[in-house]
């Protein structure tokens, strides 16, 4: 782990899966990248790592989902981190979840909140891609949950 590396990881993150429809298949990635970016309009940030799958798909579809992870869902955050994963249908076998209305993408269901977005912009970062969103819909918000975090290469609870 280089000493960047190492730094970024004592700065405690939440955790969520990003999914989109791609065609007949669902794709996810977990990602402890995600921040809001304006209130008006409502603008979210993404960014992935730009050799991923994820990232090149997200490149010609423009819709997808963030399902904000709540402590209990570590399981999920950890299916969706594996390389090589299934797709998201698999993955998410016996975990409720739904269609968003808005992206089609699958919203993971038990999480402290879900969002739909369609990427307004796309920025070359480095080695990642920074996707900037409109937010289109909030499924769900559950603010008695409490999220779940990424803190130094670990998935924790966060205690309030």
């Amino acid at each position: 782990m280089s000493e960047f590396t190492e730094a970024m990881a004592q700065l405690a993150a939440g955790v969520a899966v990003i999914t989109v429809r791609d065609g007949r298949d669902d794709l996810g990635v977990t990602v402890s990248a995600l921040m809001s970016v304006s209130a008006e309009p409502p603008l979210v940030l993404i960014s992935l790592a730009s050799r991923g799958y994820l990232c090149e798909v997200l490149l010609r579809q423009d819709r997808w989902a963030a399902s904000l992870l709540s402590s209990g869902q570590a399981a999920i955050a950890s299916r969706f981190a594996t390389a090589g994963r299934p797709s998201a249908r698999l993955l998410l076998a016996g975990t409720p979840h739904h269609r968003g209305a808005q992206t089609e993408a699958l919203v993971v269901e038990g999480g402290v909140a879900a969002l739909e977005a369609e990427t307004t912009q796309v920025v070359p970062a480095g080695d990642h891609t920074l996707f900037v969103a409109q937010v289109l819909a909030v499924p769900y918000v559950t603010p008695a949950l409490q999220p779940l975090v990424r803190l130094r290469a670990r998935y924790r609870p966060m205690g309030c």
